[in-house]
């Protein structure tokens, strides 16, 4: 049995192939636009402006400003809850772009650019949010310290899965903490809001 060097063809020659293929490929497709230069700031106050709720929102904030500090501190937005500080208990959850974060280790300079949510958005109006009525109607809550936080990453979950199982639930859930172990009680209220309860 012949050995691939033997053939003509070895690891070194299908690399070589592959480099090739890609820079024909990006020939092809037109030329990949720059990346953005990065915004520089120094020591000191800055006013920057934050997409928050779907408004733009000006605050000052230092370089070292969590995103955390700049709502609660600067915004009045006191939904997410400073609990442990460095991003294990999941209390100060918001989205940024859709996507679930600890705002207590994200910088707010960090956030410009980008759609914060907070959890104020769900409440905004007359009638609170499918997902806060079934959180009252499933009595997911008990002293309500996560609650905030869990209603956010709870919110990513529906966004992205529609009608979540329950492992969907339990892997998007997981890095938020209730330490009244209400878990079951939230994973109903999702269930209740997917189905569209709380209406």
């Amino acid at each position: 049995m012949q050995s691939p060097s033997d053939r003509g063809f070895s690891r070194r020659s299908f690399l070589k192939g592959s480099a090739i293929a890609g820079v024909a490929t990006t020939g092809l497709t037109g030329a990949v636009a720059p990346p953005r230069e990065p915004q520089t700031f120094g020591p000191g106050a800055h006013e920057v402006t934050l997409l928050v709720n779907g408004k733009p929102r000006q605050v000052t904030v230092e370089t070292r400003t969590t995103l955390l500090e700049a709502l609660r501190d600067g915004l009045d937005l006191t939904g997410c809850k400073q609990v442990c500080d460095r991003g294990a208990c999941g209390g100060c959850t918001v989205l940024l772009d859709g996507q679930p974060v600890n705002s207590c280790l994200l910088l707010a300079l960090d956030a410009v650019g980008g759609a914060v949510t907070t959890v104020e958005s769900l409440s905004d109006g007359t009638e609170p949010h499918p997902l806060l009525q079934s959180f009252v109607h499933c009595d997911a809550l008990q002293c309500g310290y996560c609650t905030p936080g869990m209603v956010m990453s709870s919110l990513a979950c529906l966004q992205q899965h529609g009608k979540p199982t329950r492992d969907q639930m339990r892997r998007d859930l997981s890095g938020n903490l209730c330490r009244c172990a209400t878990y079951g009680r939230v994973m109903e209220a999702i269930e209740r809001t997917a189905q569209g309860g709380g209406k």
